[in-house]
């Protein structure tokens, strides 16, 4: 038990250090998928909170519903809808946040008053299929599955047209790369980190549902946090010796 809760004390404060850094870039430059990605993560950080507090205290049916929601629901499409932005115009991103946002108040709704089949094992964790009936788990299909395909895809996809020489973006809107291997390797990182988050039930035969959902989830954090970095770091410029001999002279 001492591993899972230092897994999931990992995985939110990871979570809240990347949060913090796009909600820092997001308040400077004001770019729209940077406010999708700040919500993901704050969602990717209370989820991790909840599975902490259950690891630490004992799950309850008010930590397995936060836990549902922010982390088996609502953060992966949050986190697709930055990938909008980036590949789509801004008025599609807009259109599919406004429909996000009436999604993410309906799966709020459903999963705090969704009546329950089976009672809560305080040092089992829970599972959706013995917890909730039809609702709350469709509301986690599609949060998962949907938006999974939907991140991964748009990465392989913005990857392949880099790498041809083409912008890429869909339709009329514009993208600028500096750099077709940053650009590559941090898209590669966000489908590999976007998968990561997605192998806990292949996992759970071996580590356990919680021990499993710990470590998907930290490592998960971690490679989506890479591939954050290594899309935002700017690539150092070289400079010859007579602009170093210039700046010496001008001071």
């Amino acid at each position: 038990m001492t591993v899972d809760v230092a897994l999931a004390a990992a995985a939110t404060l990871i979570a809240s250090v990347f949060a913090i850094s796009t909600f820092d870039r997001w308040s400077r430059r004001r770019r729209p998928h940077e406010a999708a990605w700040t919500v993901s993560l704050v969602l990717f950080a209370v989820g991790s909170a909840a599975l902490w507090w259950a690891e630490a205290r004992g799950w309850s049916l008010a930590s397995f519903r936060v836990f549902y929601l922010a982390g088996a629901i609502l953060n992966v499409p949050w986190l697709a809808l930055g990938t909008v932005y980036l590949l789509a115009s801004r008025a599609v991103g807009d259109r599919i946040r406004v429909w996000l946002i009436g999604l993410s108040g309906a799966a709020a709704g459903v999963v705090f008053t969704a009546p329950t089949k089976g009672a809560i094992v305080a040092d089992d964790m829970p599972k959706g299929s013995a917890i909730f009936d039809a609702a709350p788990r469709a509301f986690a299909a599609v949060g998962s599955g949907v938006a999974a395909l939907v991140i991964i895809i748009g990465a392989l996809w913005s990857i392949a047209r880099v790498v041809r020489g083409r912008t890429p973006a869909v339709g009329s809107a514009t993208r600028h790369v500096v750099s077709v291997s940053r650009h590559a390797w941090a898209n590669a990182l966000i489908a590999i980190g976007t998968l990561t988050l997605s192998t806990s039930g292949s996992l759970a035969g071996r580590l356990g549902e919680d021990r499993a959902f710990a470590v998907t989830l930290v490592s998960g954090v971690v490679i989506l946090f890479a591939g954050f970095l290594v899309a935002v770091t700017e690539p150092r410029r070289s400079e010859s010796a007579a602009q170093k001999f210039a700046e010496l002279v001008v001071g």
